[in-house]
């Protein structure tokens, strides 16, 4: 059995060096996964009996538009914009 440098039990497995690992070594390991994801950009799959279910990749903030249009779209129809407003 290996054991943890401090003398208290197991030492922790080496992270998996492929693109895949099975969802009970992701809970074990999510802090450093996370990690290593935003250091280097590395993508993970997390499996659950070898069936992907989750993948964990890098952040990027979405653009944000201009206020020009912001808008748009938002109004679906309205057929008579020259008619008098009912109260």
């Amino acid at each position: 059995m290996i054991r943890h440098p401090s003398g208290r039990g197991r030492a922790p497995r080496p992270l998996p060096a492929g693109p895949s690992i099975p969802a009970a070594a992701f809970k074990a390991r999510c802090l450093k996964l996370m990690d290593r994801v935003r250091e280097t950009g590395t993508e993970f799959v997390v499996t659950k009996h070898g069936e992907p279910v989750a993948r964990l990749v890098p952040y990027t903030a979405p653009r944000r538009g201009g206020l020009f249009g912001a808008m748009k779209g938002s109004v679906l129809g309205y057929d008579g914009p020259f008619d008098p407003i009912e109260s």
